[in-house]
């Protein structure tokens, strides 16, 4: 069986398999892909960006067949799914309209006279290693940019998404990019040999700390540079508010963001004290109103998570968790791939759930006394990704924002994410910058040219 397959999580039906890339043709394809960067480098921007504007156009035109390739790979809901393949639309155009700025020179300012400015030139083709978990979104923040600039992309996606993974390389092919965009159906082990490869200049990886890890060892083996987008469990912090209600429901609707499977959605919610009994209350009553069933039914809220896989993961912890003594407030129970909502409270550093991320509809709910100690907790991490503040003091939101180790701080708003937005972490959660300019800015040689008076 090849390891590429389209497996409903909802029904766990196998509905698609496609065949592994035969190690010539990976050849092939990197080749072509090299040969496609001595060209496409050299394409005026307007012409650059007229073609990726048009990848933008056909994400829209094919809005409804994207969607629902989705709903089927990894057991998105509908609406969900919509959303995904707009974002990737907007996402895309956002480089397509800012190609001047991303592209242009840079001058500097220098002691003595004449001329200096950097300059910034591609570097050749490139491999993205991206998650299942948003197919079009990852994609998207990943390859415009760094094609808006002149690099070349190979793309190996997951293995449970190579329909929408061949739908996208479809999309790429009409703009007029073949080759300047290629999708491969890689096994690891090939794509060690892409990262090996002479011709190939550099590595995203957006994933699992463990798949982030390897890829970066072997990236620094061959001197590449590589990009890292890895896991999260942000903090959702609320210290004042004049509209509880509200704020709980922000807190359920960006934990139930993606059937809970959002490496930057909250997973801890850390609650002062004369907050915590009502905000529990409010969340609790709002994750059991989440409708789950099938994924393509307009009234679905949560669906399946990507696998049954998954889930036995998701309910392993939490069961672990109960075990060293959390309190489960609801939920818990699996269902093949269907999880229900859950909460924790009770949980103490001493437990193995304390450290980890909750990958799906859970959350664990802290008790503190003060900003200091929500700030101490929101730290107590290994990741750094997002964080979310809900404060109604200017001066708090500023100086909490300003102490949390996290690359992205949201306040008194959830899934705020933007084409302009850069998106990225600190500590275990990354390396790197996506969307905003500041992507351009990963696979670029930044070209200092001084010229004399």
């Amino acid at each position: 069986m090849s390891d590429y397959a389209v497996v409903n999580p909802a029904t766990g039906e196998t509905l698609a398999t496609y065949p592994v890339v035969s190690d010539a043709a990976l050849d092939e394809a990197i080749a072509n892909a090299d040969a496609a960067y001595r060209t496409w480098r050299d394409v005026p921007v307007a012409e650059r960006a007229a073609k990726i504007r048009r990848v933008a156009e056909l994400h829209r035109e094919r809005r409804d067949e994207l969607a629902a390739i989705i709903v089927r790979e990894m057991g998105k809901p509908l609406a969900a799914a919509e959303g995904e393949v707009d974002f990737a639309a907007d996402i895309t155009e956002f480089y397509a309209d800012n190609i001047d700025k991303i592209t242009g020179d840079q001058p500097l300012e220098i002691l003595g006279e004449g001329t200096a400015v950097i300059r910034r030139s591609p570097i050749g083709v490139l491999l993205g290693i991206m998650p299942w978990n948003f197919p079009y979104y990852q994609v998207a923040r990943f390859a415009a940019p760094n094609i808006a600039v002149g690099n070349t992309i190979l793309l190996k996606h997951a293995p449970q998404c190579p329909e929408s993974a061949a739908a996208i390389e479809d999309i790429y092919r009409e703009a007029g990019l073949e080759g300047v965009y290629t999708n491969i159906f890689a096994t690891n082990e090939q794509a060690a040999t892409v990262i090996a490869d002479r011709r190939v200049q550099g590595v995203s990886v957006t994933g699992s700390e463990r798949a982030g890890s390897a890829v970066a060892a072997l990236a620094g083996q061959h001197l590449k540079k590589v990009a890292l987008e890895l896991g999260g469990s942000d903090p959702f912090i609320v210290l004042s508010t004049d509209d509880l209600d509200a704020t709980a429901a922000a807190a359920v609707e960006a934990r139930m963001d993606n059937n809970g499977q959002s490496c930057n959605a909250p997973k801890r919610f850390i609650v002062a004290d004369d907050l915590y009994d009502a905000f529990v209350e409010k969340f609790v009553e709002g994750m059991k109103a989440q409708k789950m069933g099938d994924p393509f039914a307009e009234d679905t809220l949560l669906g399946p998570l990507s696998s049954t896989a998954a889930a036995e993961r998701l309910e392993a912890q939490i069961r672990t968790a109960v075990e060293q003594g959390a309190t489960l407030v609801t939920g818990g129970t699996r269902d093949g791939a269907f999880y229900e909502p859950t909460v924790l409270t009770g949980v103490t550093p001493d437990m193995d759930v304390y450290r980890e991320e909750l990958f799906g509809p859970a959350g664990v709910v802290y008790r503190v006394r003060d900003e200091d100690e929500a700030v101490r907790i929101a730290n107590d991490t290994s990741y750094g990704l997002g964080s979310y503040v809900y404060t109604t003091d200017p001066a708090q939101a500023e100086r909490v924002a300003d102490r949390i180790e996290a690359g992205m701080v949201y306040v008194n708003c959830v899934l705020a994410d933007s084409p302009e937005l850069p998106f990225g972490g600190v500590k275990r959660s990354g390396t790197s910058r996506e969307m905003g300019l500041l992507a351009a800015d990963e696979f670029v040689n930044k070209k200092l040219i001084r010229v004399a008076g």
